[in-house]
């Protein structure tokens, strides 16, 4: 019955009514955190931009779609959560936290990302998985302090060779798009840390052994007809992840036959098992 109440409310502008979504909005609270997550708002109250001492702000799972102007005025802003909610595009607001260093925007509408995204110079930490995206948003490879890159469940094809510039960047998440070679880009990027291409479309991989800081690769549930080379110490998940990089070469010729017959089936199997 809550929610139910409030979903109702949340149509109606009146003052009182949108205390009765967010609570009165007249202290800073102390620990410089504000979260109005999961209370069905339509609308930021342009209140909740007042405190401009604000470090933490989560909105996720509410029904916003977009934010007013006076955010901007968040100055001291690190952390911004809009996961779960109906934006079909990135608000202008957002671009002008000069201090924003983590980004939450996944499970919404999007499809692409402006330009004056790559203002965010701070930005270390970006999700944008679960959106619409049929080509890699560009503009990441302007954000040259990213750290983690996560653009699971989208319809990606491909990565651009501009990518390799973000040094800083230690993992990329990649599940769940549509990927049918493993991105020749990410054999550049000798930094990287973690790599997840899980559920793509990915037949055949490269040895990925050259790259010294990779500690982790996730490739499972890809039609593959073999598992990636990895260096001493790297954990793999996917197909052969235990077997020796030897018995693979030894058994590839009969895994490309054999393999490829039996991939869907044993796909599905995988995935019903998750």
């Amino acid at each position: 019955m809550g929610n139910a109440v409030r979903s109702v409310i949340a149509f109606i502008p009146s003052e009182r009514c949108q205390r009765f979504l967010v609570g009165d909005l007249k202290e800073m609270p102390l620990d410089r955190t504000l979260d109005l997550s999961s209370r069905q708002l339509r609308r930021l109250p342009v209140a909740a931009c007042a405190f401009d001492e604000l470090v933490k702000l989560y909105l996720s799972d509410n029904n916003l779609s977009s934010l007013p102007a006076e955010l901007q005025g968040l100055r001291k802003l690190q952390l911004l959560a809009l996961d779960f909610n109906c934006f079909e595009e990135l608000p202008a607001a957002v671009c002008r936290l000069p201090q924003l260093s983590i980004l939450y925007l996944g499970n919404n509408r999007l499809c692409h990302l402006p330009r004056e995204l790559g203002e965010l110079k701070e930005l270390n930490t970006l999700w944008l998985e679960t959106n619409c995206f049929t080509d890699f948003p560009d503009v990441v490879c302007e954000l040259t302090n990213l750290k983690t890159l996560h653009l699971g469940y989208n319809q990606i094809h491909s990565l651009p060779e501009e990518l390799r510039y973000l040094e800083e960047l230690r993992s990329i998440w990649l599940a769940g798009n549509l990927l049918t070679e493993f991105p020749p880009v990410l054999l550049e990027m000798h930094f990287l840390a973690v790599i997840d291409v899980d559920r793509n479309k990915i037949r055949q991989f490269p040895n990925l052994s050259h790259l010294q800081g990779l500690k982790l690769v996730i490739y499972d549930h890809n039609p593959c007809i073999n598992a990636p080379a990895v260096g001493e110490g790297v954990k793999r998940v996917g197909r052969w992840a235990d077997s020796p990089d030897d018995e693979q070469e030894e058994n590839g010729t009969k895994a490309v036959s054999d393999t490829t017959a039996e991939v869907v089936e044993v796909d599905s199997e995988e995935q019903h098992n998750i």
